[in-house]
């Protein structure tokens, strides 16, 4: 007899097995989930058994809260008291140190004692909360309010009046410093007369960024676009206030064909041959328009995408600024290079609520509020 006969089911001298078969789900035995098994037994603190251990560590907390409070005090006098001198280093680096001395040792303060006071004073039981839905029913609302009124039982923010005092008082004096460096930053007058005039001045001569090489009219080509700043700035230190003033006179100068050029009135001779000076300044919150589009003769704010026709007197096209780019004024000396006829005529920068309110003596007219929406 073969193998095949031997191993074939139903013949004889077949051997006949159990065949067990396994439900893959059920393979292994499934035991119920192990019982909680609680929490640990609470041990008490040294401050939970002895009373005097608790009042040295409340006096430690107010302790720290107290050094925050001296550590925000010494950031103002250290501000004040050292100087930052005009090209002194050494004076720089006085500052520095002890103000940052100061101002860490005011975070500290707070932080270690907010720690000492959560591990020393605060109630260590401790707590499980049950995962439920939750519902903004006024049974859930009244809980609420006892969870929040147990809190202040166990932290003893209430009851322990010194420390919350003192914490009111180390939170209140933290923002001092940073107060009295702020707005020390600020000018001394006032936003509007900050950037009410540039440098720019009848006959004063365009220049190339940052080479202060005097530019011809007839450099300048359809299509292209300078970066420039008034040609005295180059002769002014950085000690001297350089990075200022070219912050309010930088311009870009664009060349566009004339018959695309829309002249309002009374800008007839603002403009030379085609050739227009923006502001470089975006009218939105000031950063530098630099991207010029040849085709379209649109100058674009890479910050948020405000978008200026040059064509339309900067009208804005496209984005969140308000307002068009300030036109400075210019035209063309004996020599044939490109001057200013005089500043801009608005303030020049970002928008902000005063500029309407700001009007001198020189002319220096800011745009009334309804000829600002009109060109906007």
């Amino acid at each position: 007899m073969s193998a095949d006969d031997q191993s074939a089911p139903g013949r004889p001298g077949a051997e006949d097995h159990d065949v067990v078969v396994f439900d893959r789900g059920a393979a292994i035995e499934q035991s119920d989930a192990f019982e909680n098994p609680g929490l640990p037994p609470h041990r008490p603190r040294q401050t939970d058994l002895h009373p005097h251990k608790e009042r040295r560590a409340e006096r430690q907390v107010v302790g720290w809260f107290l050094l925050s409070m001296l550590g925000s005090v010494l950031a103002i006098v250290a501000y004040i008291a050292v100087p930052i001198e005009e090209g002194d280093m050494a004076s720089v680096r006085a500052n520095n140190l002890f103000l940052g001395l100061a101002i860490a040792l005011a975070l500290l303060g707070v932080g270690f004692g907010a720690m000492h006071w959560a591990r020393q004073l605060m109630s260590s039981h401790e707590v499980v909360e049950e995962r439920h839905p939750t519902r903004g029913s006024v049974a859930s609302r009244t809980r609420a309010v006892e969870i929040f009124k147990l809190g202040d039982e166990e932290s003893g923010f209430t009851r322990r009046s010194l420390i919350r005092n003192t914490l009111i008082g180390a939170v209140a004096l933290m923002p001092l410093p940073a107060v009295v460096l702020f707005r020390d930053l600020a000018p001394a007058q006032d936003a509007p007369q900050a950037i009410a005039h540039t440098m720019w001045r009848e006959g004063m001569r365009l220049a190339l960024d940052p080479t202060g090489t005097p530019i011809k009219a007839s450099d300048v080509t359809v299509g292209s676009a300078f970066h420039v700043i008034p040609e005295p700035l180059k002769e002014i230190g950085h000690n001297e206030g350089y990075l200022d003033q070219k912050a309010l006179a930088a311009v870009l100068l664009v060349r566009v064909p004339v018959d695309r050029l829309e002249i309002q009135p009374g800008r007839e001779d603002w403009s030379y041959d085609g050739i227009v000076a923006y502001s470089k300044i975006c009218t939105h919150v000031g950063c530098p328009v630099a991207l010029y589009e040849q085709q379209t003769h649109h100058l674009l704010c890479p910050c948020h995408q405000s978008t200026f026709d040059v064509t339309q007197h900067a009208k804005v096209i496209f984005g969140p600024a308000k307002r068009p780019l300030p036109q400075l004024p210019i035209t063309v000396d004996d020599e044939g290079f490109l001057v200013a006829r005089r500043d801009f005529t608005e303030p020049i920068g970002a928008s902000f609520f005063e500029r309407l309110h700001h009007v001198d003596e020189e002319g220096h007219v800011p745009l009334s509020a309804a000829e600002t929406e009109t060109r906007a």
